[in-house]
């Protein structure tokens, strides 16, 4: 493990916290990189939800890590083993980087069934109990290129005692032990990389433990857990980020678990967090949602005139009303409900100056029509809008740290928030 092909080569650190840069060595031939900041490709078995592979790949640019994970793998493996391949080969995918979590981050997952030996995963047939023995039994039958440690995160609830936070930590640890003895004497697992979990629920003290003790281990890169959205407050988990952030080593890549929405991105990658998980497009098309969010940072006259007018020129942000920013199941400022009356006769499209698929050829109304009834070419023509718009999103981000305009790139991100509602 210390001979880890992955690098994180960073380009400029914006006022010692925001980080941009190429994550590098990715795949067992280390041919693939990422930018960063950035975010991975989110799929149920390898497939991004409502998309073909042909549909998925005329969009551009995707990234090249594709994030599956073992609460839907776990009930196949059986199959699997018996394909004996890989995953990537069982599910069509070709070049691409696998990681593999230990949860679905679009899914909620019921607490209260880890043991100091055991975690579990639900998948479509229920609850499936995992030892660290079975849980490196999958990843030899996976084969992923990266993936995370077993860990216990079930304390992101707020009525979380410090003495379950701690025994939480310590479990962690033990089973991040216990998989990199397994995993460094398989030969099944040569050449792939482990991301340790850093934990501690809402506890600074436990967060920093957690995070000094996992960076002494050979892990390639760490994965932020317990501080999803609707878990912490806002302000809280910048805090604690801030602090675990300062107890890991430049060099390695780190990972923000269950985070995806603008705004949160934006504070994240603020307090140096390197890596996404794609999940929240997925989200927004499953509410039958349009992501129509401002990140234009180009100079244009005519969008500054628009901007002190307060209108708003991807037509969205003005139309949500009020919305709870902190369940994960509702509507965010970020995007626009296409069921609403007021959209079947709208003949824009989702977003004035999209270049994908579905703003190039269809209008709002028509995607009125189709979730009204229940067409399930609204999922297709929603998640591909919302794929592209998700992923341009962060290309703008990564150019804001490279021009000095992160505060215009987030005054443009958040500049529905402040404005008078309906």
């Amino acid at each position: 493990m210390s001979g880890s092909r992955m690098k994180l080569e960073l380009t400029r650190v914006v006022q010692g916290r925001s980080r941009l840069g190429v994550l590098k060595g990715l795949g067992k031939t280390g041919q693939h990189s990422l930018e960063v900041p950035g975010c991975l490709l989110y799929t149920h078995l390898g497939t991004v939800p409502h998309l073909t592979q042909d549909t998925l790949h005329t969009l551009s640019p995707l990234p090249c890590v594709t994030q599956v994970n073992l609460s839907n793998i776990a009930e196949h493996r059986d199959v699997l083993e018996e394909f004996k391949d890989g995953f990537r080969k069982f599910a069509g995918l070709h070049d691409t980087v696998l990681y593999c979590s230990l949860h679905d981050p679009a899914a909620p997952c019921p607490t209260g069934y880890t043991t100091n030996k055991t975690v579990s995963v639900w998948g479509s047939g229920g609850r499936i109990e995992l030892t660290v023995a079975k849980f490196m039994a999958l990843q030899k039958t996976v084969q992923a290129d990266w993936y995370q440690s077993m860990a216990d995160g079930e304390t992101w609830q707020n009525t979380t005692s410090r003495k379950r936070v701690r025994k939480s930590v310590d479990r962690t640890l033990a089973h991040l032990d216990e998989c990199l003895l397994v995993h460094q004497s398989s030969q099944e697992l040569k050449g792939v990389e482990v991301f340790g979990v850093v934990e501690g629920g809402d506890i600074l003290e436990e967060r920093i433990r957690s995070a000094r003790e996992t960076a002494k281990r050979p892990v390639a890169g760490f994965c932020l857990d317990g501080l999803q959205t609707g878990s912490v407050d806002q302000a809280l988990r910048i805090q604690l980020t801030s602090a675990v952030i300062k107890e890991l080593p430049e060099y390695k890549p780190r990972l923000m678990q269950g985070v995806g929405r603008p705004d949160e991105v934006l504070d994240c990658v603020d307090a140096g967090v390197d890596l996404f998980e794609g999940f929240f497009p997925f989200q927004v098309t499953e509410r039958g949602c349009a992501l129509s969010f401002n990140f234009d940072i180009s100079p244009d006259p005519e969008r500054a005139v628009l901007d002190l007018n307060e209108e708003d020129p991807a037509g969205g942000t003005q139309e949500n009303g009020d919305v709870n920013l902190e369940d994960q199941t509702q509507m965010t400022h970020f995007e626009i409900n296409l069921k609403d009356t007021r959209y079947q006769d709208d003949f824009r499209p989702l977003v004035n100056g999209c270049g994908c698929y579905c703003c190039r050829n269809h209008k709002r109304a028509y995607l009125h029509h189709l979730l009204v009834t229940n067409e399930l070419l609204a999922g297709v023509l929603l998640m591909i809008h919302n794929t592209a718009h998700y992923h341009s999103f962060f290309g703008a981000l990564r150019e804001a740290l490279a021009n000095d305009k992160l505060d215009l790139l987030t005054r443009r991100v958040l500049g529905g928030r402040s404005k008078q509602k309906e």
